[in-house]
């Protein structure tokens, strides 16, 4: 059996003043584990007083999950949620039902003599369909209460789920991991092998894997089964991730995520007709998209 089954290229998309790398879904292949989405943000910098502005826009059946290495994030949602995120920290939002939110660069981030700037990965965990409408919640958990262990040259942090005999507080609906690893040069790390699904993806440096090079941008999918391990040839930095199969396909359509087509049809007509709550702090919003 080939121990790596795919390796995904982060698809460049621009979001307006900054880019990002979109890795899932990928064509041929929507989810590994509950991970229907996954973005890469920047590095990115920007002129003083300039940021990121992502206005408020709505959300079904998913939770997304927040994770920076550089700058910072004031996230407001349609729960009343007011809070800053910085590295190492954990905002985890679960949309169920519906929800609306914003992230934007804090005014003093925009403030710095040298301007703002932004580094992280974004993701969405598609629920399980008997949670898809579960009552939505928001949870902030900071970077010292996240488990953390050192193993030989790699540091890592676990941001959701359960691995290597620890389990993060997220609120989690299904098995998974979700794992912020960092790697000194020649540093080797194995991916938990208790899951059918599972990638890594390289996030800085270059690391070697089935006895092949990759680097900034590429995921890698493993085979089930089989044990599993990254070595880093640089320095760098790695997401491991994965879980349970989800069960079932889901539609995807803008920021809607559902195992019902129907579903998202009145979650659009939902935000066209402004029927989801305001974000409390923040009276913009993206207008629906055309189809």
């Amino acid at each position: 059996m080939t121990l790596i089954t795919r390796v995904l290229e982060g698809r460049p998309r621009d979001l307006g003043g900054f880019s990002v790398r979109r890795v899932l879904p990928a064509p041929g292949l929507q989810t590994v584990g509950p991970f229907i989405f996954f973005d890469h943000m920047g590095p990115a910098s920007f002129a003083p007083g300039a940021g990121v502005d992502v206005r408020p826009h709505p959300h079904i059946g998913l939770a997304t999950v927040t994770y920076l290495f550089a700058g910072a994030f004031m996230h407001r949602d349609s729960l009343g949620t007011a809070q800053l995120i910085r590295p190492g920290d954990v905002n985890w939002m679960v949309a169920g039902r519906g929800i609306a939110h914003s992230e934007r660069t804090p005014p003093a981030e925009r403030a710095a003599r040298g301007g703002a700037a932004i580094h992280g990965i974004q993701t969405w965990i598609a629920l399980p369909r008997e949670r898809e409408e579960t009552k939505p919640s928001f949870e902030h958990h900071p970077a010292a209460t996240l488990p953390e262990f050192r193993e030989g040259g790699a540091t890592l942090r676990l941001i959701a789920g359960a691995a290597f005999g620890q389990c993060a507080p997220t609120s989690v609906f299904s098995p998974m991991f979700y794992v912020a690893v960092e790697l000194e040069a020649g540093a080797e790390t194995w991916l938990p092998d208790d899951y059918d699904e599972r990638a890594a993806y390289v996030v800085e440096g270059d690391i070697e894997a089935a006895g092949n090079r990759h680097t900034v941008g590429e995921m890698m999918v493993f085979a089930p089964g089989e044990r599993a391990s990254v070595r880093a040839v640089t320095a760098a930095r790695v997401m491991l991730l994965g879980g349970a199969p989800l069960d079932g396909p889901r539609q995807i359509w803008w920021n809607f995520v559902s195992s019902s087509a129907e579903r998202i049809e009145r979650a659009r007509l939902d935000w066209k007709e402004d029927r989801f709550a305001a974000v409390p702090g923040d009276d913009e919003r993206i207008p629906l998209p055309d189809r």
